[in-house]
């Protein structure tokens, strides 16, 4: 019985360093022997290389595709927060006092973060048929240890449908819902919601 997946969408995001970490040993599926990380300007790749060896060479295997950006990272100090509860510096006085303002903008350090963003629909972030799911499963624990960001999809597995939700690297509850699509002819008799004139 081969497990597929369907319906996934995932906004996930973890600093590149971080997703090179976790490739760098990740606990895999016993359908992938390894994981190829390959970098093309922006673009990350990450794709399953096979166990079975009777698989043939030009089938192409499931592969992970993030988009790399650069965000700007500000580190807080703990001392310009204050204890909880209390009035901060720059308010305090009635007026505004534009130059404790610029100081303390000065004193904020920050650095630019490459992150990877695994962030699209099945086609986007999960690519090919081969190790599909084995390499499903591997997003899984790749939205574990994302920061931010949310992995949702429906995957068959052994013939039943399983429902995924990961929010800000924790598993979440997650149900299927079943929505009977209207069948044509049907759509004429009822409201065309889109164009109705009475609605902005």
């Amino acid at each position: 019985m081969t497990s597929r997946v369907y319906r996934l969408h995932s906004t996930l995001e973890l600093p590149l360093e971080d997703a090179y970490d976790f490739f760098e040993d990740p606990d895999l599926p016993p359908e992938i022997a390894d994981i190829d990380i390959t970098r093309r300007n922006n673009t990350l790749i990450v794709s399953a290389v096979a166990k079975d060896d009777s698989m043939s060479k030009y089938t192409p295997t499931a592969q992970l595709k993030a988009s790399v950006t650069e965000n700007r990272v500000y580190e807080e100090d703990p001392d310009e927060m204050g204890p909880p509860g209390a009035a901060s510096t720059g308010s305090a006085g009635g007026g505004p006092q534009w130059g404790a303002l610029e100081e303390e903008e000065e004193e904020i350090e920050s650095e630019l973060v490459e992150y990877a963003c695994f962030k699209g629909d099945r086609e986007t972030v999960l690519q090919n048929t081969a190790l599909q799911y084995a390499m499903f499963e591997v997003l899984c624990e790749v939205a574990k240890v994302a920061e931010k960001g949310t992995l949702t999809a429906i995957a068959a597995v052994d013939e039943e449908l399983t429902a995924v939700r990961i929010v800000d690297g924790e598993e979440r509850p997650a149900a299927i819902n079943v929505a009977e699509e209207p069948r044509d002819g049907e759509e004429e008799e009822g409201v065309n919601w889109r164009d109705n004139e009475f609605i902005s």
